[in-house]
This record gives C-alpha cells, structure tokens and sequence, in this order.
C-alpha cells in the first residue's frame, strides 16, 4: 500500500476533487495535511492538522508523523502554487521522488523564470526585478508604458498592478514599496488576444496538451470585479494557428527542467500573428479548465493528473482506454455582477435555459442570499459543449449577456 500525503491549507472545492482523483488510485492511502479539517466522508484514510500547511518544516513533520503509522510516504503532492517549493524542500529532507527545489523556484519565481526563458530564445515580456523605486522609474525608460508591477512570486493575477501613466507608477510603487527584501517584478505589457497552453509532462515529454482562451483577459478580469467573462476551449488545435504555441510551450518546459507534472501556461497571440509567453506555473489551471478539458476529451483529466505524478503513466497510454481525443468545443462562463453585499436576485435565468439548456453539462448557479464572492469565478458558473467551435462560443456569449446577478448593495 503506497501512502500519499496531500498538502493544502484548506480543503477547497476544487482542492478536494484532486484528492478524490489520488484516492482512486489502486494500492493508495490518502492522507491529507490541512490547516483546516476537511469535511467527513471525503477521502482522505487520515488527516493530519497543522498549523501553517505553507512551512516546509511543519510539511516534513506531518509526514514523518504519517511515516511513524503507515511507513515510507511515497509521493507528497498539492495542487496550489504558493507551495511548489515548499512540497519540493521537503521531498528532498524526506528522500521523497517529486520536483525538485531548483526546478520548483524557476516555476515559481516569474524573474527567474524569465531569464530562463529570455536565454532559452523563448518570446516573452521583457522584465525587471525592481528593489527599489528609482528602478521602476529606469524600467519604464526602456519599455514605456504599460507596465505591469506584480510579486515574483504571485498566483494568477493577484496583487497585479496594471500601470498606464506616471501618476499610476507613482500609487503603484507606494503600494508596493520595492526592497532588497520585498522585491517587485516589473513586465513589459503584452497585448494581444491572451490563451492558456496546458500540458501533461512524463519523464520530461510532452504527452498532452490542451489550448483555451480567455474573453477578456484575467488581468481585466481581476481589475473590473463585475464583468462577467468566459474561457473557450476550441475542438481543434491541431491548425497552423496553434502549431507556434504547441512549439514554443514544449521548449519552455524543457528550459525550466520540469520532468513529470502538470503545466499552466498563459500565452499572448499578439497583433502582428506572433506568439509571447506570459508566464508559466507547474499545477493544474484554475478557471474551471480542468473540468473543460475533461468534458472536450470526454475523460477524467483529474484522475488522468493522479495517474501521471503518482503512478508514474500517461493515460492515454494505458490498454483499453485509447488516446486522449479532444472531441468536443467546450466553455465556461462566470457569472458576476456590480454591486456589494449579497446576492438578491438571477435574472435571465429561464431564458437562457431555453435557449441554451441543451447545451449545458455542468453547472453551479448563483445562489440567493449567498455573500459576494471575492474570487474570479464569480457567484457561479456554467459549462457548455457542442461539436462545432462557433456554437459553443456564441451559446457563451448569449450566456454572459442574458444572465445578469444583482446584489442587496
């Protein structure tokens, strides 16, 4: 029996689904590290609480606990980025199989990252890290604006900084406050249509991939609260049009050393046709694309992710199941809405079901009386799947104009 510790700070929705995925696994024993208690019935064999699941040190100590009850633990994993490089320090003081620190910091440190790849010839932004204000001011001399200011370190687009003219530099850093010891990272700002570029990596090959698009931008998705907005999967990526990308992306995970392991890549088509990367992190996207490249396969991508970093397979390898085929066009769309306080009311609701309820095969609505969410998903979302590309794109657009959430404030 192979024990498997599973490390997050809370047990999230989504957190719990790739625990569910590892617990399907033959020959597994689960036990989760939470700082708080997961709900019973799920499926973890043992839990084990502490009080920072961030630390490296409190990590090791919660598996050598698991190690005193069930022996060796053979696979310590998360899902979340803001603890790539703690799950990879303490794989190497347990002698545990896994990424190691080096290639977890070079995911997890845009700058770093973006020396690796600006010397790998791979597009992407030019960058600066900043330990000072005087250097934001000596970066925009070079590259003009916009830029963007945002942490080396960060998840997503949190604490990103969108900056347009001189007063916005001037707020911007006095949020901030660059330092030796809290540096800044300042990019050139892509424009472009934005996409993601995710892949499953075995033994340092590409085995899948997966393409979507973002309508608008996360970065304008994050800095406008109330619009609603979707992520598109098209049928086919097997064109010309993303031969670039499917090139560029497997040159990336070779230059940052990833082994085996599941990728995210955002990644700009820019006005002039050509391809820059944003920014890359080795976990599973957000945005519901997990269960979007499910549903246009037609296979459990999460299990497909518990097989690849646990056992050590490529799904589409293993007998009777075939390869990954993506068979169908498949989107989401988040619902959201301007306002404060709770939400009082769904509009458009029944008409869109008439129109588009064929379509739909996964949902979560929002619900009345709920608090505002302060996430990018919104109150709630819905995921449509056609065949045909242009159907389900125009079933989302329809979706985030007939739908509208209204708040108590």
């Amino acid at each position: 029996m192979r024990t498997i510790l599973y490390v997050a700070p809370f047990p999230l929705q989504t957190t719990l689904r790739f625990g569910e995925a590892l617990a399907r696994l033959d020959d597994v024993r689960l036990v989760g590290v939470f700082q708080e208690a997961p709900p019973a019935g799920g499926p973890f064999d043992e839990v084990i609480l502490v009080r920072d699941a961030l630390s490296t040190e409190q990590i090791v100590a919660a598996a050598r606990q698991a190690t005193e009850r069930w022996g060796p633990v053979h696979r310590l994993l998360g899902i979340l980025e803001n603890l790539q490089e703690q799950l990879a320090e303490a794989r190497v003081h347990l002698g545990i199989a896994g990424m190691d620190p080096e290639t977890a910091r070079r995911f997890r440190d845009k700058a770093v990252m973006k020396d690796v790849l600006r010397a790998a010839g791979v597009p992407c932004a030019r960058h600066a890290r900043l330990t000072d204000p005087q250097a934001a001011w000596r970066f925009v001399d070079q590259v003009g604006f916009p830029v963007v200011l945002k942490p080396p370190a960060g998840a997503g687009c949190k604490a990103t900084y969108r900056v347009r003219h001189p007063q916005g530099l001037h707020q911007a850093l006095q949020e901030t406050a660059p330092s030796p010891a809290r540096p800044v990272l300042a990019e050139e700002f892509l424009t472009g249509a934005e996409h993601s570029y995710e892949t499953l990596t075995l033994d340092g090959r590409v085995r899948f991939e997966s393409i979507t698009r973002y309508y608008p931008s996360p970065l304008e998705v994050t800095e406008s609260p109330w619009i609603q907005w979707v992520v598109l999967a098209p049928r086919d990526i097997s064109g010309p049009e993303f031969a670039e990308v499917r090139q560029v992306g497997a040159r990336v995970i070779e230059a940052l050393g990833l082994d085996t392991g599941i990728t995210h890549m955002e990644w700009f088509r820019r006005p002039d046709g050509t391809v820059a990367v944003g920014e890359i992190a080795a976990r599973p996207p957000g945005a519901r694309i997990v269960d979007i490249m499910s549903w246009a396969h037609d296979r459990d991508l999460y299990l497909a992710w518990a097989r690849l970093v646990v056992d050590g397979v490529f799904a589409g390898d293993l007998p009777g199941e075939g390869p990954l085929e993506r068979r169908y066009a498949v989107g989401a769309a988040f619902l959201r809405g301007q306002g404060t306080g709770r939400v009082a009311a769904v509009e458009g609701l029944a008409e869109a079901q008439a129109r588009m309820g064929h379509l739909v095969v996964d949902k979560q609505l929002p619900i009345v009386g709920r608090p505002r969410q302060d996430t990018y998903e919104g109150e709630g979302w819905v995921i449509v799947r056609h065949e045909d590309t242009e159907v389900v794109k125009r079933a989302l657009m329809d979706l985030i104009t007939t739908v509208k959430v209204r708040y108590t404030g």
